[in-house]
């Protein structure tokens, strides 16, 4: 059974109180519903073929249900302990300025990529088999999830991530509050990590 994690979250510049509370409501739900739907998949086998409908919609729904669970714990992991900025020294700021001629051509297509109309998440992957970094737009949790690549940042991009603070046409404005929040200490680990 998967668990709902707990988060050291400190109180967050331009991301209310409110929000968070509410958006950590919401990724509950999501560990909550994996759970279930692994349960009734579990109920559902012991007669697969009446069930074998149920069951296969079970299959296509658990994928939203888990990618949303785990979109969201990469989410909040990042801005737990405090902003802490990336080290002009780090392995993965070298990465970035190698790769896209500077932090900020990175941030300008990062921001860009959240910037895309309708609900999903801006990504930022690792893929180890050609050892480069990979900026993507997923829409919902599990439509666009690219294939062997490892996250190594997460920034929600449903309404329910910024809609108490911030209106739609302001998203950018919550993007910025975002980066300002971030923990590039956490993002450096899962580069690191990526990499083994």
């Amino acid at each position: 059974m998967y668990e709902t994690q707990t988060f050291n979250l400190p109180e967050l510049k331009d991301i209310s109180k409110r929000t968070v509370e509410e958006h950590l409501k919401l990724y509950a739900g999501y560990v909550k519903f994996s759970n279930l739907i692994v349960d009734k998949i579990k109920e559902y086998k012991q007669d697969a073929e009446k069930n074998a409908y149920a069951i296969n919609e079970m299959q296509r729904r658990f994928g939203f249900e888990f990618n949303g669970m785990r979109n969201h714990e990469y989410y909040f992991k990042s801005l737990e302990g405090g902003t802490q900025a990336l080290a002009s020294d780090s392995i993965l700021k070298k990465k970035i300025e190698e790769q896209f001629g500077g932090f900020d051509a990175w941030l300008a297509e990062f921001t860009t990529i959240a910037l895309t109309r309708g609900i999903g998440w801006a990504m930022m992957y690792y893929d180890p088999q050609t050892s480069k970094l990979t900026n993507a737009w997923i829409d919902e949790h599990h439509i666009g999830q690219l294939n062997g690549l490892q996250t190594i940042l997460a920034l929600d991009m449903w309404e329910h991530a910024f809609i108490i603070d911030y209106s739609p046409a302001d998203k950018k404005k919550y993007i910025t509050a975002f980066f300002e929040n971030l923990n590039w200490s956490v993002i450096e680990k899962n580069y690191l990590n990526a990499q083994r």
